[in-house]
């Protein structure tokens, strides 16, 4: 999974400040437990800054990934114990939605920026 350059990915298909709104997913990343999001759409590019709560977070890497390629260290960077855990999480937000091993998500890592 190598990282690609901003002008080989595609354009974004939503902004930067719809990556993470939902309230328990802000506490988690403002605590350091999350570090990543994945999205069925890319939301930023790389060097692009998110803002939660007062406090800046740079934007990492942006990847395609299929959810059948999910590791349970990609979950921890999600903010989950394991792959299980954010599995059941996500079925739970999109109620009727199959997980399918080869649907495609773009992955969002971040970091806080410190002053």
């Amino acid at each position: 999974m190598e990282s690609k350059q901003n002008n080989s990915l595609p354009p974004k298909t939503c902004s930067i400040d719809r990556l993470i709104t939902i309230q328990s997913d802000i506490d988690k990343v403002l605590e350091g437990k999350k570090t990543a999001t994945r999205r069925n759409g890319r939301y930023a590019d790389i060097g692009e800054i998110m803002v939660l709560e007062n406090r800046s977070f740079q934007i990492d890497r942006v990847y395609e990934q299929t959810l059948g390629e999910l590791t349970d260290e990609d979950a921890l960077r999600e903010g989950y114990e394991n792959l299980e855990q954010y599995k059941e999480s996500i079925l739970a937000m999109h109620p009727g939605m199959p997980w399918v091993p080869k649907m495609r998500v773009w992955v969002h890592e971040f970091s806080e920026m410190t002053e």
